[in-house]
């Protein structure tokens, strides 16, 4: 089965973003090109680890001599994108993602595959050599591009149910019941 890439190799916008509210809410990677748009489904912590993971790149590849690639410390003011996502039709739930650098363009390259539907019972369902993965994402972005996706990935990380002070779990705005009590 031949696999479906949606391949964006310099991407007019690139964000995470999220519908619902604090507590029920589903994570977007989205990425326009033009007129093509692709959103897929991702869980929080999966965007806090691509935001942590791409600084970790990015911050790396300024201690290299002489800084080849031009690599901001911070997010460059003109590429902040504090827009909503733009109309979401989901492609597919992502499972494993995997993260480079392609120091021929200078940009940090994602690749998100579809969570798969395999049968753990059923030992014959997956070939390591050929995993039929039916599509795929990869996102090749420049570097200031993706210090701001990283801050506005944090940002929207962040802006979910405050935290419990004692426990360090969430807090409904309906209630909360802590499993720490207060001596």
């Amino acid at each position: 089965m031949p696999t479906r890439v949606h391949e964006f190799a310099w991407p007019d916008r690139v964000v995470v973003g999220t519908i619902g509210v604090p507590g029920s809410r589903t994570f977007y990677l989205q990425v326009r090109a033009g007129k093509q748009i692709v959103s897929i489904a991702l869980e929080k912590q999966q965007s806090a680890v691509l935001a942590d993971k791409i600084d970790e790149i990015l911050d790396q590849l300024i201690t290299v001599d002489g800084n080849p690639f031009s690599v901001p410390t911070g997010t460059p003011i003109e590429l902040v994108d504090n827009d909503p996502l733009e109309p979401v039709e989901e492609q597919f739930r992502t499972g494993a993602m995997s993260l480079g650098w392609d120091p021929t363009t200078a940009q940090v390259v994602i690749e998100a595959y579809p969570l798969s539907e395999i049968d753990p019972e059923d030992e014959e369902s997956f070939d390591e050599d050929n995993p039929n993965v039916a599509e795929m994402l990869l996102v090749r972005i420049p570097v200031g591009t993706a210090r701001a996706f990283a801050k506005r990935t944090r940002e929207i990380v962040g802006a979910g149910r405050p935290i419990c002070p004692l426990c360090g779990y969430p807090m409904d705005a309906d209630g909360h019941t802590c499993t720490i009590t207060e001596a």
